[in-house]
């Protein structure tokens, strides 16, 4: 109850701001975020749309992109609106460890404590956007599921004047779970501010960060065939391997962790930005127009991130983890891993615009120094420092057809010494209907994460010698936003790969690894109200690597669409999420890590989901009946009634999921 008294509080101080900031008299419309474009012209950041979506658009950039962008206020995809996308999967539960079907890999050099199976549900900095808006902006969220499964989202952004935006982001959720000591939640909050003065030359951004994961973790099924024998969507009194024995008991308030794992992540960034340059105005309506070009800025970044990984179980069971986990318990009547890691980076760079008028080509160069700190309780895990060195060079040409960037980071002294990340992006507009290309190519050196080194206090062994993992990056894209057209291929060859070879044991697997990944997506137009949504994902990688995903990863979706009684519009059909047969990697919960494993081969039935997905004007609301393919039981080589996401961990029976979310404009 605290928990929503707090959030009503929010949204009416929220509604409060909105309604004293829509008195105020904003004059022009406010221009995107950065600088005017070339003719001193400035987008209106609210208009009309397509029928499809609602009326509002709101302009946006995310952090380290100028590319200008609109909110995306449609209702075909639900997974706009939740926390994983279709290609991640969980150990059954929302909130539970999370890992991708496609290969991911740290692509950055530097600092990385090596804990990431909870990093999907977190608000980042590559994600957080900055606003432009001319009235206030509200949106609030809120799903509920079955077995008292809960999401709530608030979204507020508005001008208090033309110079000063801020925007506020908060998601909570809390489920319960389908088994037992499978209640999880999630806390995540993000506050931004962008200030820029009258004259243009100063600009300043500001973000706080706050993510909490917090997720039992029962290990999975002791037996899992027992499923079979259970009545239906009911599993409940079924044992797991770490908890408390005997019936489950579901509560949709309680969110206290007793055996499991907790991460905390709190970021803070100040970027301060001064430019020199040619000052303009124009007068349009009386209203007198600042304009400003600038040829030098000066910036400064200040980054303060902290981050918490815990693993707890209060009442152990020394027989269970013996039995399951192999580990063997401390004489303590408890377990407790703690690891604490501090950064703190500074960062200093000069930007240069060689042309007065095309804001888009720039080419910047600086240099900054980032210190890592990490402890325990009343222990160190050490310590070290880093300098490092930066640039980048940007090209939009003026014809908008060609766009060319090129960035990279080398660690020059320090602990990381020898580290980098160079990126290069080509894109090309291929004619007026839309069509485009891209081309990508990325090279990364990295040291080992520092768990992997033996800078933790889980229960994690520490390789010997330290190889720095290489990756090649390769890829391109060619697609038609205007058609729902996208084709994609990509190329990585990997060095010195890190991985967990066993829940305890960090390896290196030595031999170069290739691996190729392409994507088609594209909508199928059956009929005047009848579309066909097609997502399809092909991976290979090397057969002798220790890397196993599923071949085929895909999306389709039937779906009945249209505009009727002329402010509804309508999306409802069939879903179906499919991957092919694969070694899946298990999960250890001591130490919150995915391991590569040899034996257990998972089998899967396509995930059907019935959906119904209505607006009527700023109201949206998702209606949707997941895993109908449990209704239909097997036990054969296609899978069996349940869905498995791991190695004993089902996933859910059928499944009701309904949404509504609300836009506000004050």
């Amino acid at each position: 109850m605290l928990i929503i008294k707090r959030i009503l509080l929010i949204a009416l101080l929220g509604s409060l701001f909105s309604l004293k900031s829509s008195a105020q008299n904003f004059g022009n419309a406010l221009r995107p975020v950065g600088r005017s474009n070339a003719n001193g012209q400035t987008p209106d950041s609210l208009q009309k749309r397509d029928q499809n979506a609602d009326s509002i658009t709101i302009f946006y950039k995310w952090y380290n992109n100028n590319d200008i962008r609109k909110l995306d206020s449609s209702i075909n995809d639900f997974f706009i609106h939740f926390p994983l996308p279709y290609t991640t999967y969980n150990l059954g539960n929302l909130g539970t460890a999370s890992k991708s079907y496609l290969l991911t890999t740290q692509q950055k050099g530097g600092f990385d404590a090596g804990f990431h199976a909870y990093d999907g549900y977190f608000y980042t900095l590559a994600a957080t956007p900055f606003y432009q808006t001319t009235r206030p902006f509200t949106e609030l969220g809120y799903l509920i599921g079955a077995k008292g499964e809960q999401l709530i989202e608030i979204k507020h952004t508005q001008n208090k004047t033309q110079q000063l935006n801020f925007s506020f982001d908060y998601r909570f959720s809390n489920a319960p779970g389908n088994l037992k000591n499978q209640n999880a939640n999630l806390n995540n909050m993000r506050i931004t501010a962008h200030f820029q003065s009258k004259r243009k030359r100063y600009e300043s951004y500001w973000v706080m960060l706050n993510n909490k994961a917090a997720s039992s973790e029962n290990g999975g099924l002791v037996k899992p065939s027992l499923l079979d024998s259970l009545s239906l969507n009911n599993p409940y009194e079924l044992e797991t391997r770490l908890g408390v024995s005997g019936a489950a008991f579901r509560n949709p308030f309680n969110t206290s962790i007793a055996t499991g794992s907790t991460y905390k992540n709190n970021t803070y960034l100040w970027r301060q930005t001064y430019d020199f340059g040619q000052k303009d105005s124009i007068v349009k309506d009386t209203v007198v127009i600042h304009l400003f070009y600038p040829r030098l800025r000066l910036q400064n970044e200040i980054k303060i991130e902290s981050n918490q990984f815990l693993f707890e179980d209060k009442a152990p069971n020394a027989t269970s983890y013996l039995q399951y986990f192999n580990y063997v318990l401390p004489t303590s009547s408890s377990i407790k891993f703690l690891d604490n890691w501090n950064k703190f980076s500074n960062d200093f760079s000069l930007i240069s615009y060689p042309q007065k008028n095309n804001a888009n080509q720039f080419l910047q160069i600086g240099s900054g120094y980032s210190q890592f700190t990490g402890t325990s309780t009343n222990v160190s895990l050490g310590s070290g420092y880093d300098v490092y060195g930066f640039g980048a060079y940007k090209n939009k040409t003026k014809n908008q057809l060609w766009d060319l960037m090129a960035s990279g980071k080398l660690y020059i002294n320090g602990y990381h010494a020898g580290d980098y990340d160079a990126q290069f992006y080509l894109s090309r507009i291929l004619n007026t209907k839309g069509t485009y290309l891209k081309i990508s190519f990325l090279n990364s050196n990295r040291t080992p994460s520092t768990n992997y080194l033996g800078w933790t206090q889980f229960p994690i062994n520490a390789l010997k010698g330290i190889q720095k993992e290489n990756i090649v990056d390769m890829g391109g894209e060619l697609g038609n936003a205007l058609n729902n057209f996208r084709f994609t291929f990509n190329y990585q060859l990997i060095n010195n790969y890190n991985y967990f070879s066993s829940g305890f044991q960090p390896a290196v697997y030595t031999k170069p690894i290739s691996y190729i990944n392409s994507l088609l997506a594209n909508k199928i137009k059956i009929s005047k109200y009848w579309n066909w949504y097609n997502e399809t994902t092909f991976q290979i990688v090397d057969a002798a690597a220790p890397i196993h995903i599923p071949f085929i990863i895909s999306r389709q979706r039937v779906a009945f669409e249209g505009n009727f009684y002329k402010n509804l519009h309508l999306s409802t059909g069939l879903e179906f999420i499919y991957h092919s047969d694969f070694k899946v990697d298990n999960y250890m919960p001591l130490t919150g890590q995915f391991y590569f494993q040899n034996s257990y081969m998972l089998h899967n039935r396509p995930t059907t989901n019935a959906f119904l997905h209505f607006m009527i004007k700023r109201f949206k609301s998702y209606i949707r009946l997941e895993n109908l393919n449990t209704l239909i039981p097997t036990n054969t080589s296609l899978g069996n009634t349940y869905n498995f996401t791991a190695q004993n961990y089902p996933g859910t029976g059928t499944w009701l999921r309904v949404g509504i979310w609300w836009n506000f404009i004050n």
